[in-house]
């Protein structure tokens, strides 16, 4: 399944580069091989605001305020693996730039590959279980592949080659990447936002209509990793790491079986499952008014699972885990 998603202009002045301002000799020549200058940044992944500083310093401030504004496109395919897991592949049109999130194993994004005579630059990883990260090393050493993964997971991630922590901005091909910490799930889980393309990879942090479970964090800690992803704009794409959205359905309406949003949504994840195809991914929009771990305040829903009205949203959380569980 592959969804191209138009990255927005950067909200700089820079339409010189399509528009014909003059640029000093040679600029528009670089801009035209943006390829040479994505490549430097990526290589060096360095947040925009240092590279900025030195391009000041050096008086090339605008020439990488044209060459970041250059229209181009990510394209995401989603490539099943294992039982239920989902990898992805990301690649920007105009570089050939190609990362996969997640890869449980080699083999079936080593077919995807192939199958477009592609190389892989970069394995993104949201957290270390083998499930997402079990295809690191042999794509690594195969295709040369730089490993991103969170700080706190340096000595967990196989063949682990940048760390990155919340609050730092990598780039893709010149695309912004914003790391979030969302642990809960593990302590050192992260997610890869996309802003220009309003795309967010939560691995097992949130899936559609559920949450991960609580192996190495507390329900206070997912609660707030939760609210870090709800705070993004209603239109975001949300790709997780799994296809639970099923079985998570018949849950949510267990304890909130009057929601009308939940019940349309239920019958149309039915209907794509019986033909075989993927229910990622999934919106924010959608997720807020059906996933009861982002509803945690529903009345029905507290009602359903004996949920004190004095109880925070962090212990209706973890009752609402725990009853998931044990479903």
């Amino acid at each position: 399944m592959i969804s191209k998603l138009p990255s927005a202009m950067a909200s700089l002045p820079c339409s010189g580069v399509r528009d014909g301002v003059t640029l000093w000799p040679g600029v528009r020549q670089l801009c035209i091989r943006k390829g040479l200058l994505y490549g430097f940044m990526r290589y060096l992944s360095i947040p925009f605001k240092s590279l900025h500083g030195a391009g000041q310093s050096l008086g090339v401030t605008r020439l990488l305020c044209n060459v970041s504004c250059i229209s181009s496109a990510l394209q995401i395919e989603m490539v099943p693996c294992l039982r239920d897991n989902y990898a992805y592949l990301i690649h920007d049109e105009n570089t050939g730039t190609v990362g996969v999130v997640d890869p449980s194993e080699a083999l079936p994004i080593i077919d995807a590959l192939s199958k477009k005579n592609r190389n892989l630059n970069y394995i993104l990883n949201t957290h270390h279980h083998y499930d997402h990260t079990g295809g690191n090393l042999e794509l690594k050493e195969r295709y040369g592949a730089k490993v991103i993964g969170s700080a706190k997971d340096r000595d967990r991630i196989p063949g682990i080659d940048i760390t990155v922590k919340g609050g730092d901005k990598w780039y893709f091909a010149g695309h912004e990447v914003d790391v979030f910490e969302t642990p809960g799930h593990t302590s050192g889980h992260i997610s890869f936002y996309f802003p220009e393309s309003g795309s967010i990879f939560t691995g097992d942090t949130l899936f559609s209509l559920s949450c991960g479970k609580l192996f190495e964090g507390t329900a206070k800690e997912m609660l707030a990793s939760l609210e870090k992803i709800m705070s993004l704009p209603d239109d975001t794409s949300v790709y997780c790491g799994h296809e639970y959205t099923l079985s998570n359905s018949k849950f949510a309406l267990s304890i909130e079986p009057t929601n009308e949003a939940l019940k349309s949504y239920a019958s149309r994840v039915a209907q794509l499952r019986n033909k075989g195809l993927p229910t990622i991914p999934t919106t924010l929009k959608l997720e807020k008014s059906c996933n009861p771990f982002l509803r945690v305040s529903s009345t029905e829903i507290r009602d359903s699972l004996d949920i004190p009205a004095t109880a925070d949203d962090a212990e209706a959380l973890r009752i609402i885990r725990q009853a998931k569980d044990n479903f």
